[in-house]
């Protein structure tokens, strides 16, 4: 079936589309279904290549720039709603049990990753070329917004789960450490985090992190450095000491990482320190108490054999994998975004990976009946 449909424009109303009112479509141009088809195809690809595959698949014709406008004006709609507490969680902690008779636990973690941003310096080459091309051009496209003053920005992150990895909530912001920690209080309330048995953090122990949890969830039992992270640490204080890649510099790392897993931080300090009192080499004593002082702070943060009796997680694999989730289409080769844009695309993933897609578009179907 095709219809045909008549648009009518002014300057101060816009457009308009009686046949779209007639069929339920007053506010929007395109329908939630659609809408939703377009974000699911931009979600692992570039515009273009999400138009075309759209065509294919939905037999449904958009320009690549209408994708895109589209897609991140959607992902700035899902940004609002969560920045507005709209799109909660669908579970909460009385849920979270790894079998019948264990107590509910909720883990949660928090991170910063890297986005990359369009800059001031580059908008203003867009404007330049914009004013060259005439008045006739610029009445006819929208006024080019401020860029950022930096080519990246860090975007933060925090993530609560179960120990399943059944359940997952996570939302992010383009905020500083200060609005992650609003979100982070917001949403822990959200899952009833105070009514969960066990609830504990892990991180790879940042100080804002580690500020944040402190501050605006003191309920958690533990907040727990990430044991991937502090072997990072310990590899690198390795290769300095004894050589990149050398048989000793393998079989010191495993030692350590041994020593603070059964023995905890307290006698890997001293391991430390011993082998910092026999290194005569100035720079190698210098890696040593490199290490030293980023266990020191941590101690607290580092009692693995108490959290492996009590059954607590001591690795992050979650929250790292919703950094990667999050932020991988933001990162393709050679892209640049917006911060509301690159806000908003992060939003939509992160409404996928906590299971609230299929909710989100009730709600704009609702909306748009």
């Amino acid at each position: 079936m095709e219809i045909e449909r008549t648009l009518y424009w002014n300057r101060g109303a816009g457009s308009v589309v009686p046949v779209d009112i007639w069929l339920g479509m007053s506010q929007e141009r395109y329908s939630p279904g659609v809408r939703e088809m377009c974000c699911r195809e931009a979600a692992g690809s570039d515009f273009r290549q999400a138009a075309d595959d759209l065509k294919r698949v939905g037999q449904i014709s958009l320009t690549h720039e209408m994708m895109r406008q589209v897609v991140e004006a959607e992902g700035r709609q899902v940004a609002r709603l969560q920045q507005q507490g709209a799109l909660g969680p669908t579970w909460t902690a009385g849920e979270c049990r790894s079998g019948p008779q264990d107590p509910t636990c909720v883990i949660t973690g928090a991170d910063g990753v890297k986005v990359p941003l369009v800059t001031e310096a580059e908008k203003a080459k867009r404007r330049a070329l914009r004013r060259r091309a005439g008045p006739r051009a610029r009445r006819r496209r929208k006024r080019i917004a401020r860029g950022a003053d930096h080519a990246y920005k860090e975007f933060k992150l925090v993530a609560f789960y179960d120990p399943p990895k059944e359940r997952q909530h996570v939302v992010g912001t383009s905020g500083d450490h200060r609005a992650l920690g609003r979100l982070m209080r917001r949403e822990a309330r959200k899952i009833k985090l105070g009514d969960a048995q066990r609830k504990y953090s892990v991180s790879d122990g940042a100080d804002w992190i580690r500020r944040q949890y402190q501050q605006q969830l003191p309920m958690l039992e533990a907040n727990i450095l990430d044991y991937y992270h502090l072997r990072e640490h310990v590899i690198t204080a390795s290769y300095r000491v004894f050589g990149e890649a050398s048989p000793e510099a393998q079989g010191w790392r495993e030692h350590m990482m041994g020593v603070v897993v059964e023995q905890g931080p307290v006698r890997l300090l001293e391991e430390i320190g011993h082998l910092r009192r026999q290194m005569r080499s100035v720079s190698k004593r210098a890696a040593l108490e490199a290490l030293q002082n980023y266990v020191a702070p941590r101690v607290e943060m580092l009692k693995y054999p108490q959290f492996k009796a009590q059954g607590y997680d001591i690795g992050s694999g979650p929250t790292e994998a919703s950094c990667k989730t999050l932020t991988a289409r933001l990162k393709g080769s050679g892209m640049r975004w917006d911060k509301p844009n690159a806000e908003g695309m992060m939003a939509l993933a992160a409404i996928r990976a906590s299971g609230l897609w299929g909710h989100y578009w009730r709600l704009r179907r609702e909306a748009a009946a």
